[in-house]
């Protein structure tokens, strides 16, 4: 039956109405998951020879040791991103197959998930590795089952926080408090780590209480699905009474005002947009790489921490701009709706917020007022210029987004266009190569100056600009409401 259920999946997507952007980007994702996996494979032997050699330590009690931060991480990356595959089984639920089979087949295929498997891979390579450096055969064995063994439960811890925001972050909490109390030593997290892991190795049969783990939160996982497992009860679409709120003072400012208040209350009322505000909080202490390398401290690499310290909300919200109205979009323009006014009102309030982040990025004062002044400039030229261009990129993106669900998925096929591409060179490669000219000839006065030279002009032409994008929003219109509505 398994085998009958992955047939009929591969034949919905060569039946899909977008096979050719569907086609091309499994061929990209496949690049991409051959890249990882050869990161993983050859890291894998990098952390062994180097351990070993370098550090003069015991490899697999050094992996054994930060085995609970890998824990940990995967656990963070399969919440964020790995879906559980309830919309294909819904249909099967009307036809005469056990549920129970349909349960397990759901359990079954979040194993397929590339999050799931991909890094095994790297303790495949080294459980390898160890075996012809000596170690016992059978405690590489239990040690290789006891951490997999760990990793998958993942998956079904993944189950129970899907939907549930509140034990999510209390967890997260609990994950920042651990990792203070590891890093300022109050508590030895990683000592006791290594025990745990190594132990698998000093007594294999230890691996046997993961795998009794497994299993019992297979049942568990079941047990749970299956309670729920009704089109009227767990799979049905999560209603929500809806609020009325309104932002007075933003109404004086006319159509502008009503569009930027309807944004606002978006932002704070929906999860995808959360995410937004959240992944656009993140992008502040993006400039703490610099401190991590040398190379973010070179003029280009300076620039372009600057455009995303000052620029994520930009990034992250003004790409997907008719995305987010995309439940809605159709008839909106079957009414009269000021085009213009709708892209400004989303420009004002990316600049407002851009304006914000270049406050905030103050601080970052206290590692050189160079680097400031650095992503001073980023942030005019973010205001300028990049705020148009991103706007100009969203007309392309012709993405659907269901506001009240988590985007799990990267790489969606609407999401990726040529022409937003090509707009990246205006967007970061051009400040980054004026600024590194103007700094080498000039020094960092010159190249803080031209930056904000262009940045100023882009923001005195914006009405010009504006009237470009525009009319390429016009001209994508109709495909763009054909792409909303499939």
């Amino acid at each position: 039956m398994f085998l009958k259920f992955l047939k009929l999946e591969i034949k919905s997507f060569f039946r899909g109405t977008s096979l050719g952007i569907n086609l091309t980007m499994k061929i990209l994702r496949f690049f991409g998951i051959l890249y990882f996996m050869g990161c993983l494979v050859g890291g894998a032997f990098l952390a062994f020879f180097y351990i070993h050699k370098e550090m003069h330590q015991d490899p697999l009690k050094v992996i054994s040791k930060f085995m609970i931060v890998a824990w940990m991480i995967d656990l963070i990356i399969k919440y964020l991103w790995q879906d559980i595959p309830t919309q294909n089984i819904k249909p099967f639920l009307t036809m005469n197959i056990r549920k129970n089979t349909l349960v397990n087949y759901m359990l079954a295929k979040t194993f397929l998930s590339v999050f799931s498997w991909l890094s095994s891979l790297f303790f495949i390579t080294f459980s390898i590795v160890a075996l012809f450096n000596g170690y016992s055969i059978l405690g590489i064995l239990g040690w290789f089952i006891g951490v997999v063994a760990l990793l998958y439960l993942n998956n079904f811890i993944n189950i129970f926080f899907n939907g549930k925001e509140t034990l999510a972050i209390v967890i997260g909490v609990c994950f920042v408090i651990i990792g203070a109390l590891g890093y300022y030593q109050v508590v030895p997290v990683l000592s006791y780590s290594e025990s745990v892991f190594f132990s698998f190795y000093e007594k294999p049969y230890l691996a046997f209480i993961p795998v009794i783990l497994f299993v019992v939160l297979w049942w568990v996982c079941f047990r749970y699905l299956r309670q729920e497992f009704y089109l009227d009860q767990g799979l049905e679409t999560k209603k929500d009474i809806g609020k009325t709120e309104n932002i007075a003072f933003l109404n004086q400012y006319g159509v502008i005002g009503t569009f930027i208040n309807n944004d606002v209350k978006m932002l704070r009322r929906n999860k995808v947009t959360k995410g937004i505000l959240f992944g656009s909080f993140m992008f502040l202490f993006y400039g703490l790489l610099m401190f991590t390398s040398s190379i973010y401290k070179t003029p280009a690499m300076m620039m372009f921490v600057g455009l995303f310290v000052t620029g994520g909300f930009q990034f992250l919200f003004g790409q997907r701009v008719p995305a987010f109205d995309s439940s809605y979009y159709p008839l909106m323009m079957t009414l009269n709706v000021p085009y213009k006014e709708y892209l400004k009102a989303k420009w004002w309030l990316m600049n407002i917020v851009t304006g914000i982040s270049i406050i905030i990025a103050l601080c970052y004062a206290y590692f050189g007022w160079e680097v400031y002044i650095t992503f001073f400039a980023a942030g005019l030229y973010n205001i300028g210029v990049n705020s148009q261009f991103t706007l100009w990129s969203g007309a392309f993106n012709k993405t659907q987004i269901d506001l009240n669900s988590k985007e799990k998925r990267l790489g969606q096929k609407g999401s990726f266009n040529m022409i937003a591409m090509l707009l990246l060179i205006p967007k970061m490669l051009l400040p980054m190569g004026v600024f590194a000219l103007a700094k080498y000839f000039t020094g960092i006065t010159g190249g803080v100056i031209s930056i904000a030279i262009i940045g100023v002009i882009g923001f005195l032409l914006r009405e010009k600009i504006f009237d470009i994008i525009v009319k390429h929003y016009k001209k994508e219109k109709y495909s763009t409401i054909d792409a909303f509505k499939k």
